[in-house]
């Protein structure tokens, strides 16, 4: 991988809902996983949004949520956190697609 293991790093992830999941229910695990900011120590930054691209090229991905690390090694210990583990195994069961990039801003 390119630059080492040092500096920022941001850990992307693209989502699509599975169909019939409450609106409430999506509100509530965007709440869950931006709190994890607050509770695994490497997580830096978090934000989300929704899809709003003219292009319709997001291929059924509906929303996108960013978390920002100091170095490959945080992204790890997140990943590995048993708090992130435990709200993954929530929140992906209810997605019906998802994609994940990490990468280093140039």
């Amino acid at each position: 991988m390119e630059g080492g293991k040092g500096g920022v790093v941001k850990h992307i992830l693209l989502a699509k809902f599975k169909d019939g999941i409450p609106p409430e229910q999506i509100d509530q695990l965007i709440k869950q996983y931006a709190n994890l900011v607050n509770l695994v120590e490497p997580m830096k930054a978090f934000q989300w949004g929704k899809d709003v691209s003219i292009e319709n090229l997001h291929q059924g991905f509906t929303h996108v949520f960013e978390s920002t690390f100091d170095s490959l090694e945080g992204v790890a210990e997140y990943v590995a956190h048993p708090v992130h583990v435990e709200f993954a195994n929530t929140m992906l069961p209810q997605l019906e697609k998802v994609l994940i990039i990490d990468y280093k801003p140039q």
